[in-house]
């Protein structure tokens, strides 16, 4: 198969180098638009407004364990949890096989930590952003949260969680600018296309199922004073 020819003349040139440049402009409209829908929401543990919940996003498991990314963000909802800006945390993770479980990795990781067992919530059916957005706020009963995860994902995540319904605020865990970051980053500039489509349909998650009430039985239970 022959390779395509490139334009001969220069308005063929021309063409082609308008077409790429709209092609590039209309790549960056949905990672523009997500960037802007977060706005103001991006704080840090200190500054962040205190919600009853923090929202953990799943970001994979080696050996049964929690990266070193997921490590990272569990290791800030912990310290959000220890300073007195959440009641409780949602870990929302894969858990689609039986040897493959995020939601329990994250809650031994949690524990071990200082996060008390009954103060975690487990959501095994997040299987992206858009799928933890929509159980936390349909299946778990949360109206507002404190979002954690990278800083490169967590304009997505707060944009994704308030079209679902959720009134959100993001910790952004910062990591060195390596290699894994950037992966990230570039993997994000894909993912705003599909955010953008979600946001515009709100599809339902891959699974619903029926509402629980984990998070509200642990939020009594953090109301009740220690005996």
């Amino acid at each position: 198969m022959n390779p395509p020819r490139l334009p001969r003349t220069r308005r063929g040139q021309r063409r082609l180098v308008q077409a790429a440049m709209l092609g590039c402009v209309l790549a960056l409209v949905p990672a523009t638009y997500v960037h802007a829908s977060a706005g103001s929401r991006i704080s840090t543990v200190a500054e962040v407004p205190a919600q009853d919940v923090a929202v953990v996003f799943g970001a994979g498991l080696w050996e049964g364990r929690p990266t070193p990314y997921l490590a990272h963000r569990l290791d800030t909802a912990a310290e959000l949890y220890r300073a007195g800006k959440v009641k409780v945390v949602l870990v929302t993770g894969d858990n689609s096989r039986a040897e493959y479980d995020e939601p329990n990795a994250m809650r031994t990781y949690l524990t071990g930590k200082g996060v008390p067992d009954d103060r975690i919530v487990s959501d095994y059916a997040g299987f992206d952003t858009w799928d933890s957005c929509v159980r936390a706020k349909k299946i778990f009963g949360v109206d507002r949260a404190v979002l954690v995860t990278q800083g490169f994902h967590i304009r997505r995540a707060v944009t994704l969680c308030r079209s679902a319904g959720v009134d959100s605020y993001g910790v952004g865990v910062e990591e060195p600018l390596d290699s894994v970051w950037r992966y990230g980053a570039v993997r994000e500039m894909i993912a705003a296309g599909k955010a953008s489509l979600d946001v515009a349909f709100k599809p339902d998650p891959q699974f619903l199922g029926d509402r629980e009430k984990g998070v509200e039985i642990a939020l009594a239970g953090a109301a009740v004073p220690p005996g």
